[in-house]
Formats: C-alpha cells, sequence, structure tokens
C-alpha cells in the first residue's frame, strides 16, 4: 500500500468523521428550537375538551365553564322553558338556525342534545360582549321569556340562544361540539365520549 492509497484512506476516514461530528452538534442545537415550535402545555389547556359536571344544576339555574377562553354556559331549562321554545318563532330572526354556528346533531328547535340541557358559547354574535342571563320575564330587557340579554348593545336571545329581530346581532349564539359523558358529566369542545 502506498502513502497516497494510506493519505486517502485516512482522508475518508477523517471526512466521515467530521461529518458525523457536525450531524450530532447540528441536531443538539437545532433539539431546543424545534421543541420550542410545539404548543405549551398552556396552549393545549386552551383547546382541550372541558369536563363539567351538572348533578347540582336544577331547573332554570345556569353555570359557566371555560373552553378555548372563552365563557360556555350549560343551563339547565325548566318544562316551562321548553314548552316555550315554540311559542315565539314570530319574534325570532333565525327561528330554525340555518345561518347559526351548531353541530348537525343540535339543529333542532331546543338547539341542544337533551331537551333540558343548553350549551351555548356565552358570547353576544354582534360584538362578542358578554350577555346576561334572565331567567324570568324582564320588563327592563324587554324579554318576553326567559332569556339572555347583553346591555351592551340590546341584543335579545331565547332559551335556545335564538337571537329576536330588530337587535345588532345577526345570528344566534354558537352551539359548541359537546358530548355526554354520562347523565351528570359534559364534555365541550369534542363528539366524542372520552376525546
Amino acid at each position: 500500500m502506498s502513502d497516497q492509497d494510506v493519505d486517502l484512506k485516512r482522508r475518508c476516514t477523517l471526512t466521515l468523521a467530521a461529518s458525523a461530528a457536525g450531524g450530532a452538534a447540528t441536531a443538539a442545537v437545532a433539539w431546543p428550537f424545534l421543541a420550542s415550535l410545539e404548543p405549551s402545555e398552556r396552549a393545549r389547556a386552551l383547546g382541550a375538551p372541558v369536563e363539567a359536571d351538572i348533578s347540582n344544576l336544577n331547573p332554570g339555574e345556569l353555570m359557566t365553564v371555560e373552553w378555548q377562553g372563552k365563557p360556555v354556559w350549560v343551563l339547565r331549562r325548566t318544562d316551562e322553558m321548553i314548552e316555550r321554545l315554540g311559542q315565539h318563532h314570530e319574534v325570532l330572526s333565525d327561528p330554525e338556525s340555518h345561518r347559526s354556528l351548531q353541530p348537525e346533531y343540535c339543529r333542532n328547535p331546543r338547539r341542544s342534545i337533551k331537551p333540558d340541557v343548553f350549551v351555548t358559547v356565552a358570547l353576544c354574535t354582534h360584538l362578542g360582549c358578554i350577555p346576561s342571563y334572565r331567567p324570568a320575564g324582564d320588563a327592563a330587557a324587554q324579554l318576553v321569556h326567559a332569556g339572555f340579554y347583553c346591555p351592551c348593545h340590546g341584543s335579545k336571545f331565547d332559551v335556545a340562544g335564538r337571537v329576536y329581530k330588530n337587535v345588532p346581532a345577526p345570528t344566534n349564539l354558537e352551539i359548541p361540539r359537546h358530548a355526554y359523558l354520562s347523565e351528570t358529566r359534559i364534555l365541550t369542545g369534542t363528539d366524542r365520549k372520552g376525546a
């Protein structure tokens, strides 16, 4: 073997070793950068489904949970509220919810999976204000029946989140995807149990 062959062999070995060391160094430097592109635990939690226990929610009561940084209401409707849902279509802007955001399984007059439990994003569809819940007819809000009133600009919604006519809000309240884990537990943010 000549000196030239030995030198060429040594050069190939050194090139391979330097390439491997450079690749390892690049990976070590790139790893923290690539890991920083992952969403944080807080960001993951903001988009994650939220579980709510409604076992202590009595008829006519409302509870609020937070999902994706937004308030979500869970209303336990009374029998009277459910009965009145079909009695005031003439004063509603979109009684059949054709222009509203809701899952297909909530495309019904109650806009819910179960008649007595109503789940909605608690933001007015006009400018994103948080309306107030009015459990009985309210003369100040000019609500005929129980519902939601946005004092900022006067938008009104019934207990199915359907918007009244002649108010600033253009559409009904948004219904998020949700599922029942049991009779007393709701999962907001997904259609599937345990997902």
